[in-house]
């Protein structure tokens, strides 16, 4: 009796863990923020709660978790010394806590975006303002090497204002890790480089070593389908996101889409780009005056249609993200520090705001490690 009371009781445990995880909430730290928060999120209801946060943080606008969940790496968006700061943190799961282990410089200006790679020795990170990218080894205990390469892209686009000089925006790591995928915002291409994690400098171009986008369309972000087949690349002055069939580094457009209605008007401010876990939904975040998530159905040849559009109930949803359930997405509003947890109905695409909304100072970045 008493070994299956025992039983019975871890069985327990283990059902309740699995439906929380942690919430990691990266910010801009000019309005109050204090850097990096951690919050329990509760898969089975939607709510969270306070777990900790960094106190000395700085700008720490783009998260990435380390495959042994023990690791968080952070960009610091600022310039100093004409180059930015990329942050390595450890994590206890026991306390939920954050301890800064080492910094190193990003290369260039105000490092945006930050990536990892499955086995978690390589971190990829790239400076907006300094039109970079760069790559750093990870060492054993977690700590970040000095970058062993870094490109600086040349050239720039169409509008002189926002395209004076390249902008790289983000950087993606191909499902096979054999490429590495940088949308240039400044140039209105997505450069590709082929990686190889032996080489001390593990960048080279790739064979097809861009691919092109619409003059001044501005490429942001990218998501690839579950299958891998296909890539989707935002373009944020465009308002638009490019669909391409995808095979090994190969990227051939086969559809581009707005992410408004016909009859929106003002200016475009597309940020961020995420399918649903099970692969039929595509969503994408519109800044600018329409602070709405577009919501697109996925064809089995990868092609999208409009479902609808979701107020984000706040300004400025740089980021957002849909839990590893499939259950529910979260929408951080930048300007009007609020979050945003929406039910998402997984059959239509379609979400439902939650009652309650999380306050966190100018938050940008979301992500989730389960408990």
């Amino acid at each position: 009796m008493r070994l299956l009371l025992t039983f019975c009781f871890a069985l327990g445990s283990l059902c309740l863990s699995a439906q929380h995880y942690y919430l990691f909430i990266g910010t801009y730290t000019s309005g109050g923020s204090k850097g990096i928060y951690v919050y329990d999120f509760n898969a089975k209801t939607g709510e969270t709660k306070w777990v900790s946060n960094t106190d000395s943080a700085a700008n720490p606008s783009y998260l990435t978790i380390a495959p042994d969940g023990k690791h968080i790496y952070a960009v610091n968006e600022i310039s100093r010394s004409q180059a930015g700061l990329v942050a390595a943190y450890s994590f206890d799961p026991a306390s939920g806590k954050l301890g800064l282990i080492n910094r190193q410089s990003s290369g260039s200006e105000n490092p945006c975006h930050i990536s990892i790679t499955k086995n978690g020795k390589w971190l990829a990170v790239a400076n907006y303002t300094g039109g970079s990218l760069a790559t750093f080894p990870v060492n054993a205990d977690g700590s970040i090497q000095p970058f062993t390469q870094h490109i600086i892209h040349e050239g720039k686009g169409v509008n002189p204002t926002r395209q004076e000089k390249a902008h790289v925006h983000s950087v993606f790591f191909s499902p096979d890790e054999k490429f590495l995928f940088t949308p240039d915002l400044g140039l209105d291409q997505v450069t590709a480089y082929q990686f190889n994690p032996n080489n001390t400098q593990p960048l080279k171009p790739a064979v097809i070593p861009y691919i092109s986008a619409e003059p001044g369309t501005g490429p942001r972000h990218i998501d690839f389908s579950p299958n891998g087949k296909f890539m989707y690349v935002i373009e944020e002055m465009g308002g638009t996101v490019s669909a391409y069939a995808y095979s090994n580094g190969s990227a051939k457009r086969i559809q581009r889409i707005a992410t408004h209605p016909d009859d929106f008007k003002g200016q475009p401010g597309s940020a961020d780009i995420h399918f649903s876990p099970d692969g039929k939904f595509l969503y994408a975040s519109n800044r600018g005056t329409e602070n709405n998530l577009a919501i697109f159905s996925v064809a089995a040849n990868g092609q999208l249609t409009a479902k609808g559009y979701q107020s984000t109930l706040g300004e400025q949803p740089r980021n957002f993200m849909i839990d590893p359930t499939g259950k529910f997405l979260l929408a951080a509003n930048q300007k009007t520090s609020n979050i945003v947890v929406y039910k998402r109905d997984q059959q239509t695409g379609l979400l439902q705001a939650l009652p309650t909304q999380l306050t966190i100072p100018n938050p940008v970045c979301l992500k989730m490690l389960a408990k």
